[in-house]
């Protein structure tokens, strides 16, 4: 297959039917079909072999499952032919997912397999996939201490979650068509020597093969929605730079990248607010706020992505906050919405808000939480089916064409409702194959649904109980065959730093049975000290995990 050259903006697609040479269309139909059976052969297997990540959780449905993984399965993934292989050094806590596009021709350094690592430090880097070098093929920092440009420090936000710095948390997007790594980078500035300090946020457009910046970026995040806020706002809601915390991924569709935001430890003033960008000029081109005479929520997904389909439509989900739509109002506190581009920009579409909402609310179980999962088509009368999950007691399985809106003392507008975690509710998402949905709530085991005929089942439970917050998993597998579960555990919210993050891996066909974990071997397998939320890549017969201070990559062992 051939690589990408560092002078195109436009990538060509590759091999493909329409490529299939001269001649081809004189052929006879026997000889067209059979020369199509072996383009589409040759094309399956290229893609398998070539899988690239260009995003949050493999794709826009968040379905959290990568159908392409050959190398890795459940035979040889065990402490004695699988484990840590190398760590990538930063300069940073990883908190966004890794990213990766096989191929990739460097201007100087050749082809390499490239996985693109964000940092808290407000570092970009592009890494050789494979290790051969541990220095980067190319790495950007968006601060500059001569300019008085930093990281945010963590306690300027008056949140102990995200120490010591805050620069880089949601997981960037790829345009592989232009060759583009949008990132959302958060920074403190200062002008002047004697002038007071501000928080800046920021979307960079950088090229994959270089880290340059791209279409006249970066350009600065502001917005204004009229709204009451929560009383202080004279009518005008201002987009607030230092107290708007992104940790939901970055999504790209249909040629806007959208940006989310929420809070940090839920300290006011802040809003749910989410944004869209043009992908080739970075132009504002729609702002929604979902709280713009109240205040609170946020979208934050437990750092999962918030989702689209393929006609374009966003789903998210809203955290704690009034609930006043279904009386008129504008305000959509843990509520599931389906928002389309139009003319207007950012448009309502459709939403979904469980009876409990106002006890939600109240005790702190923000459905918010949880980040949505678009399954793919489904017999019956519900063929396009979202399921979510937040800090409450249900799993919502919601119909995408007619999400329901509000029904007082019922949640007969869900397509079905589950009961969740034993202890503290979801945080992410769960993740989607062959029929199945899995999922690991906080202080609880992995658990394993069918989808049957549209309708959710139990159907298995793991053994191993995770800690707060739980995990969003993560699957490779070979199309329908040979899956693996893999999750994270890392600390629970109150515990200093210092744990390690801890890889675990489970066979899909029985979830019961653990294949790996990187405590069997500590001495050799133990990763980086461990951050919540945190969700591992799986590609190529790598295991990608952020840390602190470095990217901790598992694979097969070279006497294997």
């Amino acid at each position: 297959m051939k690589s990408w050259r560092v002078d195109r903006s436009v990538f060509d697609q590759g091999p493909g039917a329409r490529d299939q040479g001269p001649g081809a269309k004189d052929q006879g139909s026997g000889s067209r079909l059979l020369a199509g059976i072996l383009v589409l052969a040759i094309c399956a297997t290229i893609s398998r072999a070539h899988a690239q990540v260009l995003t949050s959780q493999y794709n826009n449905a968040r379905t959290g499952a990568n159908l392409h993984e050959t190398i890795l399965t459940p035979a040889n993934v065990n402490a004695n032919q699988f484990g840590a292989v190398f760590t990538l050094p930063v300069d940073g806590a990883v908190y966004a997912e890794p990213l990766y596009i096989p191929n990739l021709d460097i201007p100087g350094q050749g082809t390499h397999n490239v996985v693109f690592v964000a940092t808290e430090h407000d570092s970009v880097y592009a890494f050789d996939a494979d290790g051969k070098s541990r220095t980067p093929l190319w790495h950007v920092n968006f601060t500059n201490s001569g300019a008085g440009v930093t990281t945010v420090p963590g306690w300027d936000v008056s949140c102990p979650f995200i120490q010591p710095e805050i620069g880089i948390t949601p997981t960037p997007v790829i345009d592989y068509a232009s060759g583009t790594l949008y990132v959302l980078a958060r920074t403190k500035e200062k002008s002047a020597m004697l002038s007071s300090s501000h928080y800046v946020q920021k979307l960079h457009a950088l090229a994959i093969t270089t880290g340059v910046e791209k279409f006249g970026g970066p350009v600065e995040i502001k917005a204004s929605v009229a709204g009451h806020g929560d009383g202080r706002s004279g009518g005008k809601v201002e987009f607030d730079p230092l107290h708007e915390l992104p940790r939901s991924s970055l999504l790209l569709s249909n040629g806007k990248v959208y940006l989310s935001w929420a809070s940090s430890c839920d300290v006011a003033p802040y809003h749910g607010w989410i944004m869209a960008y043009d992908a080739q000029t970075l132009a504002q081109t729609g702002v929604f706020n979902t709280s713009p005479d109240a205040g609170q929520s946020g979208i934050w997904a437990g750092d999962a992505g918030i989702a689209a389909d393929d006609q374009g439509n966003v789903f998210l989900a809203t955290g704690n906050g009034k609930f006043d739509a279904a009386s008129g109002g504008r305000d959509y506190g843990d509520s599931v919405l389906k928002l389309a581009y139009g003319d207007h920009g950012l448009d309502l579409r459709d939403y979904f808000t469980p009876y409990d909402e106002r006890e939600l609310d109240q005790n702190d179980n923000d459905l918010g939480s949880g980040g949505p999962v678009l399954i793919p088509d489904q017999p019956g009368s519900h063929p396009h089916l979202l399921a979510v999950a937040g800090k409450g007691a249900a799993i919502y399985l919601l119909d995408r064409d007619r999400l329901g809106h509000f029904e007082a003392g019922f949640d007969r507008h869900a397509v079905q409702t589950l009961p969740a975690a034993l202890g503290g509710g979801y945080f992410g998402a769960p993740a989607y194959w062959n029929h199945r949905l899995y999922f690991i709530g906080s202080d609880d085991v992995l658990k394993e649904f069918a989808l049957d005929q549209g309708l959710l089942k139990p159907v298995a439970r793991g053994t191993v109980q995770f800690i707060d917050p739980g995990a969003t998993p993560t699957i490779s597998a070979d199309g329908t065959h040979n899956a693996i579960i893999w999750a994270l555990s890392s600390k629970r919210w109150n515990e200093a730093d210092g744990a390690p993050e801890v890889l675990r891996a489970f066979d899909a066909a029985d979830v019961s049975r653990q294949l790996y974990t990187s405590e069997q071997i500590p001495t050799r397998d133990r990763g980086g000290v461990g951050l919540r939320f945190n969700i591992p890549l799986v590609v190529n017969g790598r295991v990608y995990v952020g840390a602190k201070g470095g990217l901790d990559v598992y694979g097969l062992l070279a006497s294997h």
